[in-house]
């Protein structure tokens, strides 16, 4: 005759059993080993490095000159996003409202609205989309004509970023709230860590709120840069991110999504002696290697394909 089991044995077997409890009995992976993988990348490297990663699956983390200040050039975007979004949720900013780009709202570099007529309409959110999706600096000064930078830098110290700012509207050094800082940085700056746990607040739901979260990251999915953390990354992976270049600083950040899991990674660069725009710049390279060695690390069950020699 069997004996049923006492209630504490059987609840603990059913705890045990569970998914949840599965997933938490998992083993930490050796990130000392994903350490050393990343600084033999980056040994020799012609300028200066930070990387930050975090398992989003685990906390797992690891960090390299993660604390270090660096140029954020048009990653800075990814909080003017958050700001607005916070607005949105607040009910002072709606997505559907108009913008009207005039004549002088037109500035250069990247994105296409400094190619349409004036007097085009757009709506908040098509602006939001367009400064992610394509990194159009237009439509970004468009966005801080409604927000104001100081609402910008608020919003991050109110989640715990103090170093990430944006100084000014883009191509536009004279709007700028910290001179000595732009003049230092340029468009923005952050630290790799702090960006990293951006993007994590807006994994958990928790940079705005779940709903405007879930928005912010479904933009950044939209992102067409595939220069750099994306560029070596396996078929079928995608990648919520959000890059940035100026002449000696090439950066991308922004969580990859695999099938063991999502990992957040911010690769930062400065004082690159190669300053070249070409599809091939050492920082790219650089950047992509790194992506693609935390993503295999965490992810070992979708191994990429060979990187190139």
């Amino acid at each position: 005759m069997i004996r049923p089991l006492p209630l504490l044995v059987l609840l603990i077997a059913l705890s045990l059993s569970s998914p949840r409890a599965s997933a938490q009995a998992r083993p930490a992976a050796d990130t000392a080993g994903l350490r050393r993988s990343i600084e033999q990348i980056t040994n020799g490297y012609a300028g200066v490095v930070g990387v930050s990663v975090r398992n989003l699956a685990t906390g797992e983390s690891l960090s390299i000159r993660g604390g270090e200040t660096f140029p954020t050039a048009s990653l800075i975007k990814v909080a003017v996003l958050v700001a607005l979004l916070d607005e949105v949720q607040k009910g002072s900013i709606a997505l559907n409202e108009p913008l009207t780009m005039i004549a002088r709202d037109r500035v250069g570099g990247s994105g296409v609205l400094q190619h349409l007529h004036p007097g085009l309409q757009l709506t908040v959110e098509d602006a939001a989309r367009l400064m992610i999706v394509i990194s159009d600096n237009t439509a970004t000064n468009l966005l801080l004509d409604k927000l104001n930078v100081r609402t910008v830098w608020a919003k991050m110290e109110a989640l715990g970023l103090p170093h990430t700012k944006i100084h000014s509207k883009t191509f536009l050094r004279s709007t700028s709230v910290a001179m000595d800082s732009s003049v230092r940085y340029g468009l923005g700056v952050t630290t790799p860590d702090e960006t990293v746990r951006l993007f994590a607040l807006l994994h958990q739901g928790r940079a705005v709120s779940p709903a405007m979260d879930s928005l912010a990251l479904a933009i950044l999915r939209r992102n067409e840069d595939w220069t750099k953390l994306t560029r070596w990354l396996p078929e079928g992976a995608t990648a919520a991110h959000k890059s940035g270049e100026v002449d000696q600083s090439r950066s991308d950040c922004g969580i990859l999504y695999g099938p063991d899991a999502p990992v957040a990674v911010c690769v930062m660069t400065r004082e690159n002696r190669d300053s070249s725009y070409a599809v091939d710049n050492p920082a790219n390279r650089l950047i992509a290697r790194i992506g693609a060695e935390v993503y295999r690390f965490f992810n070992p069950s979708a191994p990429p394909p060979p990187l190139p020699r």
